[in-house]
């Protein structure tokens, strides 16, 4: 009996390797296998969004508008009753406006809007897919952009037909600072 407690002790020392899988190690392994593949890559990943980061991208804070319609000049200061706020990526925009007393006088408003947009040199287009005010949506809207540090003026005429819209546009935004940067 000694000789085959042996034999089997012997024989289980021998089992080749792969017999010796447990459900743990193959997971170990194809974690470890997983974490290398992505850590290869994210510094790829990294560098495509790092060459993609347009002068445009970012949070920004409208704090001047100028519109001029019908020779009649309306100057709006944001700072005061109302915050407007656009966020811009990679390929989409959308802006926010409220008024600043939460909806508790005869300031309350709100409007929103979002879609895709394209930049070529300084010519930005809007394409607005989802507006508050229906009746904007799926037009076009074109502007002249100049960037300087970190302020974006943004000029353009909108035009809305079915809305009565035929103006020029003038806006003035301060790009909002990232939370937890100095």
């Amino acid at each position: 009996m000694p000789t085959e407690l042996q034999n089997l002790k012997t024989k289980k020392l021998q089992l080749p390797l792969q017999s010796r899988r447990t459900p743990f190690r193959e997971a170990g392994g194809l974690l470890l296998s997983l974490a290398l593949v992505l850590s290869a890559c994210s510094g790829k990943i990294d560098a495509e969004v790092k060459r993609d980061v347009l002068p445009i991208m970012g949070t920004w804070k409208l704090y001047s508008a100028t519109l001029i319609e019908k020779g009649d000049t309306t100057i709006t200061d944001y700072s005061k009753n109302r915050s407007f706020i656009k966020i811009i990526n990679n390929s989409h925009f959308a802006f926010i406006q409220h008024d600043v007393k939460q909806g508790k006088d005869s300031t309350a408003s709100f409007s929103s809007g979002a879609g895709t947009y394209e930049l070529k040199d300084k010519t930005y287009t809007e394409h607005l897919e989802y507006c508050s005010d229906r009746q904007w949506e799926g037009h076009d809207f074109t502007f002249n952009i100049t960037i300087k540090n970190d302020t974006l003026v943004q000029s353009g005429v909108e035009v809305v037909e079915s809305a009565g819209i035929n103006r020029l546009n003038i806006e003035k935004y301060v790009r909002v600072k990232e939370s937890g940067t100095k």
